[in-house]
């Protein structure tokens, strides 16, 4: 095939960098999710289960779950069964969640426990933004016709 450009052949065995970091740009919005999660007090903030339980099976941390939320959000990716698929294919969520893959009964019954706590998480985030410094006031002055 002359003069197109040519893919790996797909049985050839490559040494793929093993860390994630590699694949993320440092201006990623994925790295400051991350930041932003890991600064909060989930407990104060109202997620119940932010302490984990002494009997059981182990849970996922309400932090990843909550990075793969906002992560979501961002994206525009609201469904729980999309979230799931996204953990198992997309490199920033795998990033983000430590390679984590969450299914999507865990990413709803997480949201529907949770709803106080991640509107209030939403309220932290805004804060910092708002009011927007533009150059002019807000809400625009609308002249009388």
């Amino acid at each position: 095939m002359k003069r197109f450009i040519e893919g790996a052949d797909r049985s050839q065995v490559t040494l793929l960098p093993e860390c994630l970091d590699d694949f993320i740009a440092d201006d990623n919005p994925v790295r400051v999710v991350d930041a932003f999660v890991d600064e909060l007090d989930l407990q104060s903030l109202g997620f119940d289960k932010a302490e984990p339980a002494a009997t059981g099976r182990p849970a996922y941390h309400p932090s990843v779950l909550l990075k793969l939320y906002i992560y979501g959000y961002l994206n525009r990716v609201q469904s729980s069964r999309r979230l799931e698929r996204e953990c198992q294919r997309n490199v920033e969520l795998m990033w983000l969640t430590g390679r984590l893959t969450p299914d999507f009964k865990t990413i709803a019954d997480f949201r529907r426990d949770n709803g106080k706590g991640i509107r209030n998480v939403c309220r932290q985030f805004v804060v910092p933004w708002w009011p927007p410094k533009l150059p002019h006031p807000w809400p625009p002055q609308i002249p009388p016709p």
